[in-house]
């Protein structure tokens, strides 16, 4: 599975840091944590303790992060929903996107028309996520990952997998997992976390030739460029 989270990793890694999207995206899942946890304390509300981790792990700036809690603290009555849309690239290439909105319809409309316009074709629910696995996914600095395998199966965590790549350990445990893995790593001494995610991994890639390649390209592009969608899952081992 190493292979699969150096492909997450590198897509990352090429949206991160300067990108202002990414840094609304985050804001917005900051917000829609703090309320729906009902309570703007991140000690309080575990799920916004939890986003606020990932959005510091993308390098998202302080003020991002305190603008959207002041904004939950307010009386805002909007309401965000989530959503999720599989589909068809080519020759054989799949995505699933999901996003998280406050006008549904108008996401489905705009997602739609991306797959359309950009050379996909839009699926019915579970066309495509049925060859997914929905998997906790946490690297750190580390080696000797035998040695995390076992705390881990210590703590009764559902550990799927334990790698190293280029100094670190990646940990792949059952989704519903990830929080018990994550606070047994910080029992054993772990601190600090490159990446704590829940990602939808494929569990067979395809490649594609240069011309498929860039038509798929831009489909992943459009709709990691549109405000609505959060993350985007695929299939293709060369994007």
């Amino acid at each position: 599975m190493g292979r699969k989270w150096a492909n997450i990793v590198a897509k990352k890694t090429a949206k991160d840091g300067a990108n202002s999207k990414i840094y609304a995206k985050y804001g917005v899942e900051i917000y829609v944590a703090a309320k729906r946890g009902g309570s703007a304390e991140p000690e309080a509300n575990s799920m916004l303790k939890f986003t606020i981790e990932k959005a510091k792990q993308a390098q998202v700036p302080r003020h991002v992060i305190d603008n959207a809690i002041k904004k939950a603290e307010g009386k805002s009555d909007e309401i965000f929903v989530d959503g999720r849309y599989e589909g068809f690239g080519p020759n054989g290439s799949t995505i699933i996107c999901e996003t998280l909105t406050s006008n549904v319809n108008r996401t489905i409309a705009d997602v739609r028309t991306i797959f359309h316009k950009n050379g996909g074709n839009i699926a019915g629910e579970g066309a495509v996520s049925y060859a997914y696995d929905n998997t906790g996914v946490i690297v750190f600095k580390g080696e000797n990952s035998d040695d995390y395998f076992e705390k881990l199966m210590d703590a009764e965590v559902d550990v799927r997998d334990v790698s190293e790549d280029e100094g670190n350990i990646i940990v792949y445990v059952e989704a519903t997992d990830l929080h018990k893995a994550i606070a047994a790593l910080r029992e054993s001494g772990i601190q600090e976390f490159e990446e704590t995610e829940l990602e939808m991994i494929a569990q067979n890639e395809v490649e594609l030739s240069d011309e498929d390649l860039e038509i798929f390209r831009g489909l992943v592009d459009a709709l990691e460029d549109y405000d609505d969608v959060q993350k985007v899952y695929h299939n293709v081992a060369n994007l």
